[in-house]
């Protein structure tokens, strides 16, 4: 699949498509992910699938005007437009830059998964933040064995050592080694996606939110308390051995099965 560059508000952002027709999706990656980690997510759906890199992310260009979730949400909006999506994926900071889309527009899609969101209306605790400025002092620096070692620790026990977990850990510490990168570590674990969590009772789209067990970054109670408030969402929680280290083909089934639902409609 050849890469394409659209104009987005801090520079032209990279993008991949595959399918072809109707429903048009949009996936959207996590911070310091890529492309190929949003893409098993969708070998299940339906219609065109359209895939991204946020800003300083793969070719996407590096962006040093601050980050919160108007910039992603912007930037995933560019996307969305320019492609005629109607259904979008979002993967942590991919799921809060949906939040805020819907919060400004509770009708730009028609339905959405939210996969292991982090936040909601409130920043992520000390442990959260100190993770977080512990890797932009890494990345400031170019040192990526900080970087590394936190990535390894996070993997599902059952996979750690693995060829596919080691260079899947390789390619994120080259991420988030990149241009702008520190300032992303810096600032978007402050940032919400929600302002007013009251809000989301309006947003009546089918929502299908995912969550992980043991996973301290994006714990289930976010999950759990967008639920709450959300009224026409379904959440599914997997355990400790990861969505797609140990559950792949389950969520590539719930996923493709939810997004490609009512697509004539």
């Amino acid at each position: 699949m050849a890469a394409e560059f659209i104009d987005g508000p801090s520079g032209p952002l990279e993008v991949v498509r595959a399918g072809r027709g109707e429903p048009v999706t949009v996936f959207a990656h996590g911070m310091g992910a890529s492309i190929p980690s949003t893409r098993p997510y969708a070998s299940g759906v339906d219609g065109t699938r359209v895939f991204f890199h946020f800003r300083s992310h793969g070719r996407s260009a590096p962006a040093f005007d601050g980050w919160d979730y108007d910039h992603t949400a912007d930037e995933l909006l560019a996307v969305a437009d320019a492609y005629g999506a109607t259904r979008a994926l979002g993967v942590s900071m991919g799921a809060g830059s949906i939040l805020r889309i819907l919060q400004r527009d509770p009708s730009r899609f028609e339905r959405v998964v939210l996969v292991i969101p982090a936040v909601i209306d409130s920043p992520r605790n000390s442990e959260g933040l100190e993770r977080y400025s512990a890797m932009a002092e890494a990345s400031a620096r170019g040192d990526a064995g900080p970087i590394r070692a936190q990535l390894e620790a996070e993997l599902p026990e059952a996979v750690r050592g693995d060829d596919a977990a080691r260079a899947w850990v390789e390619q994120q510490t080259e991420v988030f080694l990149g241009p702008g990168m520190a300032e992303a570590l810096r600032d978007l674990p402050h940032a919400v996606p929600v302002p007013d969590v009251e809000r989301l009772r309006d947003l009546t789209l089918p929502v299908l939110v995912l969550a992980q067990e043991g996973d301290t970054v994006h714990p289930v109670s976010s999950a759990e308390r967008l639920v709450e408030y959300l009224p026409n969402a379904r959440l599914e929680v997997f355990d400790e051995n990861g969505l797609l280290w140990g559950h792949r083909s389950r969520v590539r089934q719930v996923v493709g099965a939810f997004l490609s639902e009512d697509h004539q409609n």
